[in-house]
């Protein structure tokens, strides 16, 4: 059986090649979300989030943002793995996989 990684008060690195963010679990129901990369570098919101946990250190999180843009993680901690559907507000849809690590 796996230890329990704590995400609260943490903050982790997904990394999906092309974007990269810094997401800072600020309690079970806030994220803080940076962006790292491209266009959008420096860019940051704190979110509501709900959290639903998958199996032990994997968790479905997901918020709207702001601008109307949605976005569901499958977030693996154990794994180091991230999975992201995004959905802007003119209705592209994005899906990435990528990286997650502790920072």
């Amino acid at each position: 059986m796996s230890n329990t990684i704590e995400i609260i008060g943490k903050k982790f690195h997904a990394n999906f090649a092309d974007f990269a963010f810094e997401l800072s679990f600020e309690s079970e129901t806030q994220l803080t979300w940076k962006a790292l990369t491209n266009e959008e570098f420096g860019a940051f919101e704190t979110v509501s989030i709900t959290k639903t946990e998958i199996r032990p250190n994997v968790y479905m999180i997901y918020w709207k943002e702001k601008s109307g843009t949605t976005v569901t993680h499958l977030e693996d901690f154990e794994n180091g793995i991230v999975y992201t559907n995004i959905t802007d507000p003119d209705n592209n849809f994005t899906n990435l996989k990528g990286t997650l690590k502790q920072l």
